[in-house]
């Protein structure tokens, strides 16, 4: 049995996910895949004009922006894609530590895997020190395909 698949629901590799990045927000402020592990996904993100506040420091939003990349991606590779769609629904994060240049990193691991949600934590570090500049949790709600674009959103009922 391949070790990834004790987490996720089929063997993805970096080229595939990397081959998801388009024109989206993570694209946009330089989000790149690192690893994927038998229950852990890891990117990097730079701390650069696109990602600091206006007083230099890494943006809080950007935190969360690369911890609900993380989570969601996380959780949509342990669905079935053909069926299902992960969204967040909540997400929250302490900061801990300031950061004004380099890159962070990113590993998301799961707390919760249901049918209906799923909650994922992402711990953000300072590449070149490893020190812990933000903790996240990622709540996600796991719906029908097709949901999202024509109906309200509806819930996977436990069979």
């Amino acid at each position: 049995m391949n070790p990834n698949q004790a987490t996720w629901f089929k063997n993805y590799t970096l080229d595939y996910l990397e081959g998801l990045r388009n024109a989206n927000m993570g694209v946009y402020i330089g989000i790149r895949f690192l690893e994927v592990g038998p229950d852990f996904l890891k990117a990097s993100m730079p701390v650069d004009h696109r990602t600091t506040q206006p007083f230099g420091i890494l943006h809080g939003g950007a935190s969360c922006v690369l911890s609900e990349t993380l989570g969601s991606v996380s959780a949509w590779m342990t669905i079935d894609p053909e069926q299902y769609r992960a969204v967040g629904i909540e997400i929250n994060a302490n900061h801990i530590r300031a950061v004004t240049q380099g890159n962070v990193i990113g590993v998301c691991t799961p707390l919760h895997v249901g049918r209906r949600t799923q909650v994922w934590q992402t711990d953000i570090t300072e590449e070149e020190t490893g020190k812990r500049i933000a903790v996240s949790r990622l709540t996600v709600a796991i719906i029908e395909q097709g949901t999202l674009s024509t109906q309200k959103e509806k819930v996977i009922v436990s069979k």
